[in-house]
């Protein structure tokens, strides 16, 4: 026996510290889990798209769909039937131009999204997206002049479309711009409307990842020219990340989230033990497409291989987790294995 294992595992009467006891059964594994997932740790994005009748899978997103209003209802009551509290939602409008008018128009899709699920499903806590890409020509989070992207200038906009979405009935904003004190002047606008009890989330960690690619499919939003790393943040930083989430806090902020996720759970672990304040994570579009890749084909086991990135997001630290496998997670969890896994 080497010195090595003697100091480590066998006590002095000879016998040895087994960990292996409290893994011998499944009903043992189960009482001294150290985390776990619910449908209630869960938020499902949707894609809306103007129009009726229409549900047009995302080709780099198999199982997910750009949806119109009529069959988002339809796929709210499934995301209900999950148990699954929350979506957030994404707009894709029929115009776009360069002061991003529909993202703030009483009758843009979001907003008539929003009053739709809420007269249809009052309890549904509906969360949208803050951001102008969607619904600028140039696919920028914010006001462009020659090549730049013009912060101040944004904040007013975003203030405005978080606005028209409280007003429309949704029960949380959250900023994905990464715009410098867009917290802060949402805040002020809220609160100086009467809506100072509608919480913000702030993605307050969003870094130019690669991982957004397919996202920016399904949304419409690849950038027309550059990219964003004026705004989002440079991938090799995390004490950065730190600054800005005490920042964000700061300015108002009442969840803050880490963007994306499994490439990111030093940050996110970091995050966690910072600050004592609900900590959400997105799962992204790259990750989502990557990981049904590999499971569709074949490389990966499709009833474990997202199920435990999925618990890797909640270990780091995550209170909830934004991801495109909410639903099939929360049948799996509720007991239902017979539902085909939505990208099979």
């Amino acid at each position: 026996m080497s010195s090595e294992f003697s100091e480590s595992r066998e006590k002095k009467d000879g016998s040895f510290i087994r960990t292996r006891r409290t893994r011998s059964s499944e009903s043992i594994r189960n009482l001294v889990r150290e985390n776990r997932l619910h449908p209630e740790n869960f938020v499902y994005p949707f894609f809306v798209v103007e129009g009726e009748g229409v549900k047009e899978e995302i080709q780099s997103m198999p199982g997910q769909f750009q949806m119109s209003v009529d069959n988002l209802l339809e796929g709210c009551r499934e995301v209900i039937e999950c148990k699954i509290p929350a979506v957030i939602l994404f707009g894709i409008p029929n115009s776009k131009d360069d002061e991003a008018t529909e993202a703030y128009s009483e009758k843009g899709i979001i907003q008539i999204a929003i009053k739709a699920i809420k007269e249809k499903f009052p309890d549904l806590c509906v969360i949208t997206d803050v951001c102008l890409c969607e619904y600028m020509n140039h696919g920028h989070c914010g006001v462009v002049e020659g090549n730049r992207i013009v912060n101040d200038s944004t904040l007013e906009l975003l203030s405005k479309t978080a606005l028209s979405h409280v007003v429309a009935g949704a029960d949380m904003v959250a900023p994905s711009d990464m715009m410098d004190g867009r917290i802060g002047h949402i805040r002020e606008i809220l609160d100086s409307n009467g809506f100072n009890e509608t919480p913000i989330m702030s993605y307050a960690s969003k870094y130019a990842s690669a991982f957004y690619g397919p996202f920016r499919v399904a949304a419409e939003s690849a950038p027309a020219f550059g990219d964003r790393s004026t705004y989002q943040m440079d991938p090799a930083n995390s004490r950065e990340a730190i600054r800005e989430v005490a920042i964000d806090i700061q300015e108002g902020a009442d969840i803050i989230l880490v963007k994306p996720a499994l490439p990111y759970l030093d940050v996110l672990s970091k995050v966690r033990s910072k600050f004592d304040i609900p900590v959400a994570a997105y799962n992204v579009s790259g990750e989502y497409a990557m990981l049904v890749a590999a499971m569709k084909s074949g490389w990966l086991d499709p009833e474990k291989a997202f199920m435990e990135s999925l618990v890797s997001i909640r270990r780091a630290g995550a209170d909830f987790i934004i991801t495109y496998f909410a639903k099939d997670a929360s049948r799996r969890l509720l007991g239902d294995f017979e539902t085909p896994l939505s990208w099979m």
